[in-house]
């Protein structure tokens, strides 16, 4: 088992965590927001983290700013913040500007220990198209939200399709990529389960698939589903729309009780020949060290 954390960041930084919460930078704005895995103390004052915070997210709050309405909860609408601003990243020739926005379920459009995942998907992209000039890899986005790894893998040259059951996500990712010069991303709206079995039957293939699924979700109709009953439907039909070579997998989760076994279990039946990396992606603060979830990924070439 692996640990990785994003090390490129200038405009990203976890400042602490505890309490049930986060205290973050997002470029010139300082944020406080839930998460539930930090239980242990933080490590300054309540008074520290009031006078750093432009904005605070609490889930009793009525929200001014509305993304989905099905979570009570919102920012201090007191703040005299932006509703939306810009944050930029950059790795070895990847550069990236993403929009941020408040949103009422407490996010911002983007999950900054997914860097770890940009840097691979872009080199990985970026090396197929050095050793093979004719290729156009093609990159599938499964469960995509605001699109960070879409324009990355977009970035680098690579054809790609972004799937995702949230109309205001693809409209974001959309201004995503518009924001980094980049065009002709192939927007899907459909739940991705649904997508990925009639490609299948189509015969697709890609080159590179990335799934970051929630917990649990719903599809454009109203369709439920939890991560645990779909995760193994999900990989193998995923084993059958890739490349044998070149190809990268890349899987993230952040399940409470789904470990990065469970990734590399499921991977493992499906891929069997793959060099697999499993692990936890983590955030650094003080002297806390924050869990993000899991990854687990591979390449062939």
């Amino acid at each position: 088992m692996e640990l990785l954390q994003p090390t490129s960041w200038h405009e990203y930084e976890l400042l602490d965590s505890g309490a049930g919460e986060k205290l973050e930078r997002f470029g010139d704005y300082v944020l406080i927001r839930p998460e539930p895995q930090a239980i242990w103390q933080k490590s300054l004052d309540e008074r520290e983290w009031r006078q750093l915070a432009a904005n605070r997210f609490d889930r009793a709050q009525k929200d001014k700013y509305r993304f989905q309405s099905d979570v009570n909860g919102g920012w201090d609408p007191a703040s005299s913040m932006p509703e939306s601003w810009q944050i930029h990243y950059a790795h070895e020739g990847l550069k990236l500007t993403l929009r941020l926005a408040l949103t009422s379920f407490g996010h911002v459009g983007l999950f900054p220990e997914q860097a770890c995942n940009w840097n691979f998907i872009f080199e990985n992209v970026r090396a197929w198209r050095q050793a093979q000039p004719d290729l156009t890899p093609r990159v599938l986005n499964l469960f995509a939200y605001t699109g960070a790894a879409s324009v990355v893998a977009r970035a680098a040259g690579a054809d790609v399709t972004h799937v995702d059951a949230s109309r205001p996500g693809l409209n974001w990712a959309n201004q995503n990529m518009q924001l980094n010069g980049l065009s002709d991303i192939r927007w899907v709206y459909e739940d991705a389960l649904k997508f990925v079995k009639r490609e299948v039957k189509r015969g697709n293939r890609y080159h590179g698939l990335i799934m970051d699924p929630p917990p649990y979700g719903r599809g454009p109709t109203g369709e439920k589903w939890t991560l645990q009953e779909k995760l193994d439907e999900l990989v193998g039909l995923a084993a059958q729309l890739l490349h044998p070579r070149p190809s990268f997998f890349v899987l993230s989760t952040y399940a409470a009780g789904l470990s990065a076994l469970v990734s590399r279990n499921i991977a493992r039946a499906h891929f069997p020949d793959a060099d697999l990396h499993a692990g936890e992606l983590f955030l650094q603060a003080l002297t806390h060290v924050l869990p993000m979830g899991t990854f687990l990924r591979f390449s062939r070439t």
